[in-house]
């Protein structure tokens, strides 16, 4: 792919175009096999294996309050959550992923790649929802970074996207720790469960991705954590470091 420091070409006419990508190809979807990391592994949702642990988990969250920005309800029995587990397991797009925990060996939250567009090269992470169990922990950071590996290293997409209700202020506060850009509010842009919905954008693009990686590679580094498991450097202050050396590095090169 053809890279530069400039913001756009200009064509014949001496009109503004975006930068020529010569070698550009379409990309290849996501393959159904696990993404494994020190903490989780983040694998294709099945029944069989996933809805009784994700139902117990959930049941942590007593008063359903993480369904509260979610399309989803809290299910109000086991075979309603399992007749959704097994909807989603057989979903093209969403493509849900169940989030394990390895120290348990237990389904603790769900993720999945959705509205994926292989001929521009974007895919969202979307349907998130972490239990009690996996939330504030390293397998939550850490299933958030193999997933954008797998988007970005491993096939090659251009921008990784996260969208969210404008009013979900824990989801938004994430997708700043975890590297994404803030875009904008698409307003009135969704109506679910009776009510509307402005949503908030985020993005990071295969440029930004090196600074991003290095500052989750740091964070989920086990040297980064003491006895205690207290973290030395957040990952917000990662981000910021990471994202200013290569903005100081793309500055020394134009």
């Amino acid at each position: 792919m053809t890279t530069s420091t400039a913001l756009h070409a200009c064509n014949e006419f001496g009109q503004p175009v975006g930068l020529p990508l010569i070698d550009w190809t379409p990309r290849q979807l996501p393959p159904s096999v696990p993404m494994v990391g020190r903490y989780c592994r983040v694998e294709p949702i099945k029944a069989e294996l996933h809805a009784e642990q994700l139902f117990e988990a959930n049941g942590d969250d007593a008063g359903g309050k993480n369904f509260t920005y979610l399309f989803a309800n809290p299910p109000s029995s086991f075979a309603e959550y399992r007749e959704w587990v097994e909807k989603m397991s057989v979903s093209k797009d969403p493509m849900m992923h169940a989030i394990v925990d390895l120290e348990s060996d237990r389904a603790v939250g769900v993720a999945s790649f959705m509205r994926m567009d292989p001929n521009f090269g974007t895919i969202e992470v979307g349907n998130i929802n972490f239990s009690p169990r996996l939330q504030r922990t390293r397998a939550a950071t850490e299933a958030m970074f193999l997933m954008m590996r797998r988007a970005f290293d491993e096939l090659g997409y251009r921008r990784y996207e996260w969208k969210c209700d404008s009013l979900n202020a824990p989801s938004r506060a994430a997708a700043l720790r975890y590297g994404f850009t803030f875009e904008g509010i698409f307003r009135k842009a969704v109506v679910y469960k009776n009510r509307s919905r402005d949503t908030a954008w985020f993005s990071i693009t295969d440029s930004e991705w090196p600074q991003v990686k290095s500052a989750f590679e740091h964070w989920l580094d086990p040297e980064n954590f003491d006895a205690q498991g207290t973290q030395r450097d957040s990952l917000g202050t990662l981000m910021a470091r990471h994202r200013q050396a290569g903005s100081g590095a793309e500055k020394a090169a134009a």
